[in-house]
């Protein structure tokens, strides 16, 4: 059912943000040492070696594709395995503490409280949204896509553009892409945001995929509504 506080008309000239559209690990939680860290021990408990830089290779991508790697590097074990396996260590690292990105939870509430909808576009898989949506004030987020819910990962923009679809079948409205803002932290994200056509925004943290076809800001701490809306108009000037 289309929010009630969603008062803007997604074919309108309004510059407000018609939609937010957030990547989880790394962007909206820093998870990535998470993932590292177990990425590391699965591997070494099968013999094999495991560097940082293998692991930071790895952010950002589809999980069958990390699981491929990981493979190579010695793994035996199954795709859906390795990816179970994963996940259930991220499930218990959040369990114990979910470290936000500085201005995340404040940036979610804004959103929320402005009736912006927002999505959750993640290649995590869904026992790991779960988990986080139990740590999120109820209607934060009236969409998310997980890894196992797309045929193609980030950096395709299936993800993003899948998104975009429920939050339109949301509002009861087709939302512009360029009219929405996407979060991101790391290279097939950002790449993928962009490819959907969001506005894309980077916020750089394992990994800096540099300069490209989006917005970067270091942090989240001093963007609100009005920020993103400046963005926007902005780019239509």
């Amino acid at each position: 059912m289309p929010s009630t506080s969603f008062d803007f008309d997604a074919g309108s000239e309004s510059p407000v943000p018609h939609a937010v559209l957030w990547d989880m690990d790394g962007t909206l939680i820093d998870t990535e040492p998470y993932w590292l860290a177990a990425e590391d021990q699965l591997v070494r408990s099968h013999g094999g070696t495991w560097s940082h830089e293998q692991g930071l290779a790895l952010v950002g991508n589809a999980l069958p594709d990390g699981a491929r790697a990981l493979q190579q590097a010695g793994v035996k074990l199954e795709i859906r395995e390795i990816i179970d396996w994963l996940s259930a260590q991220v499930v218990a690292g959040i369990r114990r503490e979910i470290p936000w990105r500085p201005g995340a939870r404040e940036l979610l509430a804004a959103c929320k409280e402005a009736g912006i909808p927002q999505a959750l576009v993640t290649m995590s898989e869904r026992s790991i949204v779960d988990e986080l949506m139990l740590n999120i004030p109820a209607g934060t987020f009236q969409a998310s896509v997980t890894g196992e819910e797309v045929e193609q990962g980030k950096p395709h923009p299936e993800p993003y553009l899948a998104g975009l679809e429920l939050l339109s079948e949301y509002t009861g409205q087709d939302l512009v892409p360029a009219k929405c803002i996407g979060f991101e932290d790391s290279v097939p994200g950002i790449a993928s945001a962009s490819a959907a056509g969001l506005h894309a925004v980077l916020i750089p943290n394992a990994t800096d995929p540099g300069a490209g076809n989006w917005h970067r800001i270091d942090s989240l701490e001093s963007v609100d509504v009005q920020e993103m809306t400046r963005w926007l108009v902005q780019v239509s000037a």
